[in-house]
Order: C-alpha cells, then structure tokens, then sequence
C-alpha cells in the first residue's frame, strides 16, 4: 500500500477545483422548454437530499446565465447522464452554441426537459434556494423518477469521464 504524499496547498480557486476533483460525482443535464425550446445546462453538484418528502440539491453557479431562465419554470427535468454521453456533457456544459443541437430529447406535458438514453429521469419542482457562496444551493422538489436498469452513469473525476467497473 502506497505512503499517501502531503502537500498542504493554499485555498484557492485552482487548488480547491483540483481538490473537489479527487471526488468521483455523477453528471445531471437540467432543462426545460422555455421560449418554446430547450434550455439547460450540466451540473456535477448534485446530491440527494430527502426520501420524505423527496429532494434533491443542486449548486448553481451565481454567473449562470441559464440558471435564471430555468429557476422560473414550472417543473424541470433532470437526466442523469450515462457512460456514454461524456461529449453531450461538455457541449451542455459549453457557453457557446445551442446545446441541445443534435442532441435527442423529449419535454413532458409541463415543459420539462429529459434526454433519451440518460440512467436516470427525474422531474423536479424548484423549492427553497440558499447562499453557497460564489453558488446558489437550490432544493429540488422531485415529482416523479424513471430509472433505467443497466444504463451505467458517466462519471466525472479529476477532470475526466470514468466507467464503473464492479469490484471484485
């Protein structure tokens, strides 16, 4: 077994990114119709919150420009991404473009947004919001839950798409 290295480094910005980094997370896209099309973005900061009543949480940027589009609809879809969506994954991630070109989806009846092939569909109400510093932390409502049995979920660690593997 390896001797484990310390190296204290100061906090800032490009130390803590590399230090949450060493936390494997899943990958969720958010979206809903507004404007009559979709918008969203993708979001590593997701945690499960509440069995009863059934939450989740989410970190949001204070500088998403999405984000304020999204905080005003009525219900919002929450895919969680599988193994293979790692390129889907930056382009809902990018500033640029239209994140959803190319990218097959379906809304529900109250405009939430879910894309096909993910390992999980959620849809969510947005509930209490709360300071998390240079992020909002949001509670999300769940209303309903799909899960996809054997869609493995893409996983994002120390900047990287990962695959599960079980352990033997």
């Amino acid at each position: 077994m390896a001797t484990p290295v310390h190296h204290p480094s100061a906090l800032d910005a490009g130390a803590l990114r590399q230090a949450f980094g060493a936390y494997p997370t899943g990958v969720v896209a958010i979206g809903a119709l507004r404007d009559g099309g979709p918008v969203g973005f993708a979001a590593s900061s997701f945690v499960s919150i509440s069995l009863e009543p059934p939450m989740v949480a989410v970190s949001v940027a204070r500088t998403s420009t999405t984000w304020p589009r999204l905080a005003e609809a009525p219900v919002l879809g929450l895919s969680v991404l599988s193994h293979g969506q790692g390129a889907l994954c930056r382009k809902l991630a990018s500033r640029a473009g239209d994140r959803f070109d190319g990218t097959p989806w379906q809304a529900t009846g109250d405009g939430a947004v879910l894309i096909h092939d993910a390992a999980l569909w959620l849809t969510a109400r947005v509930g209490p919001v709360y300071d998390g510093g240079d992020h909002e932390i949001v509670l999300l409502e769940l209303l309903s839950a799909e899960l996809f049995p054997g869609v493995e979920p893409l996983v994002f660690h120390t900047s990287q798409f990962r695959e599960l593997s079980p352990h033997a």
